[in-house]
């Protein structure tokens, strides 16, 4: 018995940095991520005991895990329904995560991207599902339609359904990362400083921005603000309202440099940007509901 339970031990860490990926881009919380990685867990310590042995364990797994995640969907959509504002993904930061923690080594991906995410929120939870596993993780469609319980020709539709959504409201572009991090940094100065010049300048004229309190972090506005002159604005009533006692450490989300702004000790916000090919900021995401901060760490708390 012990055998078997060290052996389930042992699959299961083997394949959670899988699992997690899978999950966590599947619900965009890292919490609900958590809670159902160890409900998988659960039940896979209660199906080895004694049990034939499972040809495809990655594949069992996983199937385990979409399933859970779909079922999670349902209560994470009746949470939002009474959620204040605008809701975001939990930016899950890289060098927040821990050695032993399942988001450590989560894969790095443009489908992991803040604003890939944002898109995925809009297809339903199937296809998301499909969405994740064929475009990301690189499944196969009639791999897929055992995990969904879906016939291959069915998931074939939906991934297609699924995949010509997401392109439509986010083509496929790629911006080095060093200009991502000059762009961020352009932003936050101009942004902080109350430059208006400058903000008009890195920022795209269809530029939009969402903010994410909660009801409980600061927040500017309720809804998503678009436009260049409007987003602008709400930066320089912020700078304008006194940014003293402030100030940004430097992370990466998923891979994308972002900018958290401390409040002495304690994270305030975390600030993604979206870069459009010709270098200008097109959208502006900004964390501020303190449960989805709480992993964030002070990168120099001396200062």
């Amino acid at each position: 018995m012990n055998d078997d339970i060290d052996n389930a031990t042992e699959t299961f860490v083997g394949y959670r940095e899988l699992l997690f990926s899978v999950v966590y881009n599947m619900l965009g919380s890292v919490a609900d991520t958590e809670d159902v990685l160890q409900e998988v867990w659960l039940a896979w310590q209660a199906r080895v005991r004694g049990a034939e042995p499972i040809d495809n364990l990655r594949a069992y797994l996983t199937r385990m895990a979409v399933n859970q995640a779909l079922a999670r969907r349902s209560a994470l959509a009746r949470r939002r329904e009474d959620y204040v504002g605008q809701w975001l993904p939990e930016p899950l930061l890289d060098s927040d995560a821990t050695a032993d923690d399942g988001a450590a080594n989560v894969l790095r991906t443009e489908s992991s991207s803040m604003a890939m995410l944002v898109v995925l929120e809009s297809l339903t939870p199937l296809e998301r599902a499909v969405f994740v596993l064929n475009e990301v993780f690189a499944y196969p469609h009639t791999e897929i339609a055992g995990m969904v319980d879906r016939s291959p020709a069915a998931v074939r539709q939906i991934a297609h359904r699924a995949r010509a959504h997401v392109r439509a409201r986010r083509p496929r572009t790629q911006v080095d990362p060093r200009i991502r991090r000059e762009v961020t940094e352009r932003f936050v100065d101009a942004a902080m400083g109350g430059d208006l010049e400058e903000l008009l300048a890195v920022l795209a004229p269809e530029v939009t921005l969402w903010t994410d309190s909660g009801g409980a972090g600061v927040a500017t506005s309720l809804q998503p603000v678009h436009g260049r002159a409007a987003v602008a604005e709400v930066f320089i009533s912020v700078a304008a309202a006194g940014l003293d006692g402030y100030r940004v450490g430097w992370r990466t989300v998923s891979g994308d440099p972002c900018a958290v702004i401390f409040d002495g000790d304690a994270p305030l916000a975390v600030v993604v940007l979206d870069i459009a090919p010709d270098d200008t900021v097109i959208g502006v995401y900004s964390v501020t509901n303190p449960a989805k901060l709480t992993r964030v760490s002070d990168p120099d708390p001396a200062r």
